[in-house]
């Protein structure tokens, strides 16, 4: 994938999609893999909002069964099953552990009842997955003692147990987005990163296209498309402000979805479920407060996720310092051994999501349950646009399904089935994980410490030997970035194969330099004088990424 500005001139494209998070990757591959002609422009960088930022959860839907929405249950188990099939390297099965006090409702009994049956929803959760080390088990009861061996700083008082399921972890959101991107771009769809869409191009009662700044270089184009489709996420109802009388009515909420890691080892290899102080005014059937889950993550630990509704500037979304603490008290509370402090928080992230109409000032919160699809031909009388608004990552890929779907009707064409469920995505041809780092292994030689051919193997999966390939055309040494397990060659496959341009592109979301905190100056400086190399930059625009790139990381008052 490479970004092509010129590629998206003097032609017309079946369809033109605004935004790169995970719902305009996954409709521009749909589309792409169903013979239509594709551009994609992202005002930033691929996934660099709430994709990126996202808990790295995919959610199999079993806390559906709370609203008792079974037809949510076995969707989101469905693209569970299909994300863990067509991107084995950058999906695995998670276990979760959930500790029970007491008996009757809130106790292990009730909850391993709810959980047999949810195993029995999704018999097929596993059908079509080759490697057995990404099946999703059933759950199973764990007694007292066992629970206090994994956690023992669980509140013993009333402990009787718990009980442990499984979902699904992304090893990185970024780059599975990215790799939905790049299955499109090999199939001939024309991605652009930072290039920002200002104006939707209007021929009377219909959408011909967009009006484009690319905001590195600060010039301005057209991109021609006989449709369009809004997928700019929390962005979506600011750019169909910018064409009355386009619009979504009521103007739908967004919830500033946050988490925060720490750089303190989490005790087991599961994830552990606490009881946080919020309800879910939705549920039908609730045994306690909401859950936040202390996930393992890069050798720390990811806590999250909390919700507020956000009415303001999407590209303002941040956590703010005494959110922090209040969240780190509500932790605390639950978990009174962890004690967290502030100076222990190395990362926080957050992304703006669909949301569900809430009381002003409710701490109670109601999350949004559906996707937003708006065929703008039937809601505004203006043919040519369709916008999506996903309310989870996880289910972006079929919700892209119905788009496509939607697209060819307007097109006047019979839709081709859809294959994404089905098809591997890019750098997910191999059959087994396990043999698939033992190649990179062969292939990289001794020197490179496990940790790095594990990190190669999973962001690149069965396309690591482009990146071996580049990092012996550098000398032959397999450098390491000071202070990481990132290649080198890393960085200059992500300049070259995978449009970064930004030095936040490359440490935030092409590579795993910034996935668990500051990486460290040497990190960045080295970083920032390969990116420079590659793109010509002078001393000015190098410091000025140093700046950017630093900044992106919390400055906190411990």
């Amino acid at each position: 994938m490479r970004r092509e500005l010129g590629d998206l001139q003097g032609r017309e494209f079946d369809l033109v999609v605004v935004g790169g998070g995970i719902s305009g990757l996954c409709a521009a591959w749909d589309a792409s893999q169903r013979g239509l002609s594709v551009a994609l422009l992202e005002s930033r960088d691929f996934a660099h909002a709430a994709s990126a930022n996202s808990f790295k959860m995919i959610h199999g839907g079993i806390r559906y069964l709370q609203h008792a929405d079974l037809v949510r249950v076995r969707t989101s188990a469905r693209e569970r099953r299909a994300l863990l099939r067509i991107a084995p390297h950058l999906t695995r099965p998670l276990p979760i552990f959930i500790p029970t006090y007491g008996h009757g409702l809130k106790g292990r009994e009730i909850l391993m009842a709810g959980m047999k049956l949810y195993d029995l929803l999704t018999a097929d959760r596993n059908r079509g997955i080759p490697d057995r080390a990404r099946h999703i088990p059933a759950a199973r009861s764990v007694s007292r003692a066992r629970a206090l061996e994994l956690f023992p700083d669980l509140h013993p008082s009333g402990l009787t147990g718990g009980a442990v399921f499984h979902d699904g972890q992304m090893v990185s959101p970024a780059r599975l987005a990215l790799a939905f991107g790049s299955s499109a771009a090999k199939l001939g769809a024309v991605l652009a990163n930072h290039c920002e869409v200002t104006e939707l191009l209007r021929d009377r009662q219909a959408i011909r296209g967009v009006v484009a700044r690319d905001r590195l270089e600060d010039r301005w184009f057209e991109v021609r498309g006989r449709v369009v489709l809004n997928a700019a996420g929390g962005w979506a109802p600011d750019l169909l402000a910018s064409s009355p009388p386009l619009g979504l009515r009521p103007r739908p909420v967004f919830s500033r979805d946050a988490c925060f890691f720490v750089r303190r080892a989490h005790p087991a290899s599961m994830a552990l479920a606490v009881t946080g102080s919020s309800r879910d005014p939705q549920a039908v059937f609730s045994r306690s407060a909401r859950h936040l889950f202390l996930v393992p993550w890069r050798g720390g630990t990811l806590v999250g996720v909390w919700h507020a509704v956000w009415d303001r500037d999407p590209s303002a979304a941040r956590v703010t310092e005494p959110e922090l603490l209040e969240w780190i008290g509500e932790i605390n509370a639950a978990m009174p051994g962890l004690a967290l402090g502030l100076g222990d928080v190395a990362l926080t992230q957050c992304g703006l999501v669909l949301f569900a109409e809430n009381e002003p000032g409710a701490s109670n919160l109601k999350y949004g349950h559906r996707s937003l699809i708006v065929d703008h031909a039937r809601a505004d009388g203006v043919e040519g646009l369709i916008t999506l608004v996903s309310v989870r990552y996880t289910i972006a890929r079929t919700e892209a399904a119905r788009v496509t779907d939607l697209v060819f009707q307007k097109l006047g064409r019979r839709p081709p089935p859809c294959r994404t469920g089905e098809t591997r995505l890019f750098g997910g041809d191999f059959e087994s994980f396990d043999e698939l780092v033992r190649d990179a292994r062969r292939q990289s030689g001794a020197s490179l410490p496990q940790a790095a051919v594990e990190g190669l193997a999973h962001n690149h999966g069965s396309n690591f030997p482009a990146v071996l390939s580049l990092a012996r055309e550098a000398g032959g040494a397999m450098l390491l970035v000071p202070g990481s397990n990132t290649l080198e060659a890393e960085i200059l496959h992500a300049v070259r194969s995978e449009a970064a341009r930004t030095l936040s592109d490359v440490v935030l979301r092409r590579t795993d330099l910034g996935a668990a905190g500051h990486p460290g100056a040497a990190a960045l400086e080295t970083a920032a004088t390969l990116m420079a190399k590659e793109l010509h930059w002078d001393a000015t625009r190098r410091q000025k990424e140093l700046d950017v790139t630093s900044a992106a990381f919390p400055a906190l008052t411990p």
